[in-house]
């Protein structure tokens, strides 16, 4: 007779998690690469959480509440960047033992990782047509496409907060790219020069900046792992592989933030 009392493994559902992995070959590391990836997917699904909590906390200028959740975005972004090294413990020909059986599948495809870049302010509408086949993702995507980014929500408190920033800037088709502009990089070399005037927006821009650090990290530490197990051949699922994702590293979800330090 089974207990209606909570245990471990029912709170944390183990018997559905620990049977969720379907490897399609017999090879013994085709486990660990689906554990990191299934791993990612977890701490993104939890990164979404803490971005959406901040951007609504800055939106309603409760900035100080909101370094909480962003602080827990970094910790997470340098817990995954860590299990790269993980997966470089799988050499290239351990990888080809097991890499047919992926098909066409690829991490280019996480729709979580795309909502993370859409919230930080990185949109790309052509990463929703990968969720045809999906369509809670594919209108959770859309959502974070059609919404404003954390980035603007940060813009915006500091117009609130009494900064000059240009009206194109704040009234901005928010569903395309973020392109920096003069009016911004003004507005927080502002708050850099006088943080006891802006102490609560100085604070919040260094803790944006913590998040682009450690995605810059992230990018590279996957890059490096990518080429040390498949060198230049074209990653699953059509993408050009190495290259594209060098092509990536140079990503800022908060670019004025960088720029300004070079005016101080």
């Amino acid at each position: 007779m089974t207990s209606d009392k909570m245990t471990y493994a029912r709170y944390l559902a183990l018997d559905q998690l620990l049977t969720s992995q379907h490897p399609q070959s017999g090879a013994d590391d085709e486990m660990l690469f689906i554990v990191i990836h299934q791993t990612k997917e977890l701490w993104l699904g939890q990164m979404i959480r803490e971005l959406r909590l901040a951007l609504s906390q800055v939106r309603a200028d409760a900035l100080v509440p909101a370094y909480k959740a962003l602080a827990r975005v970094s910790r997470i972004q340098t817990v995954m960047t860590l299990s790269w090294d993980v997966l470089a413990t799988m050499t290239p020909s351990d990888y080809t033992n097991f890499r047919e059986g992926l098909g066409p599948s690829s991490g280019f495809q996480s729709d979580q990782f795309r909502t993370v870049e859409y919230l930080l302010g990185l949109k790309d509408a052509k990463f929703i047509a990968y969720q045809a086949d999906r369509p809670e993702a594919r209108a959770a995507l859309e959502t974070a496409l059609a919404a404003p980014s954390l980035w603007d929500e940060a813009i915006a408190a500091a117009a609130r907060a009494g900064l000059p920033i240009a009206a194109e800037v704040l009234s901005r088709d928010v569903t395309q790219p973020y392109t920096p502009h003069p009016s911004v990089e003004a507005a927080f070399l502002t708050v850099y020069q006088q943080p006891e005037t802006y102490w609560d927006l100085y604070q919040l821009a260094e803790k944006l900046v913590d998040l682009d650090d450690a995605m810059a990290t992230w990018r590279h530490k996957h890059v490096l792992t990518v080429e040390r197990v498949i060198g230049g051949k074209r990653g699953t699922g059509g993408t050009a592989g190495v290259s594209y994702l060098h092509s990536t590293l140079g990503k800022r979800a908060f670019p004025e933030l960088w720029s300004l330090r070079t005016a101080l």
